[in-house]
């Protein structure tokens, strides 16, 4: 028998649990989360961002659907033809759930199909 997951190191005793580290190395936005970003008023705020160090290309190139900063202008035009950001456009078209679809899914409703969303690649400016 396996254990499911590793509780202590021997090493270092401050890492106690290992397993959600791992788990949350990398996390990233939900779909939803950047539902909200997408709104107008969110998304004016992302784009134009003020200097941060501490984020790559100083927090002036962000892919708004990713929620990704990228280093230049370059490599974010050239994110915007890859595989990773054309399924999280896919992604994007449908309708974030809301918890009226979940009432109507218990048995408080009939079933509306979830809408369709148009979603472009963000507007990039020369610079």
């Amino acid at each position: 028998m396996t254990r499911s997951k590793q509780v202590g190191n021997h090493k270092n005793d401050k890492k106690k649990n290992i397993a959600k580290t791992w788990k949350t190395k990398r996390r990233v936005k939900d779909i939803d989360q950047i539902h909200e970003d997408m709104r107008p008023e969110n998304a004016g705020r992302l784009l134009k961002q003020e200097i941060d160090y501490d984020v790559p290309g100083n927090a002036q190139h962000y892919c708004l659907h990713c929620a990704r900063y990228f280093v230049d202008l370059k490599t974010l035009k050239e994110h915007f033809k890859t595989k990773v950001h054309k399924r999280r456009l896919k992604q994007l078209r449908e309708e974030p759930y809301t918890q009226e679809e979940a009432e109507r899914a218990a048995g408080m409703g009939s079933y509306r199909p979830p809408k369709q969303i148009q979603v472009q690649t963000q507007e990039v400016e020369m610079e």
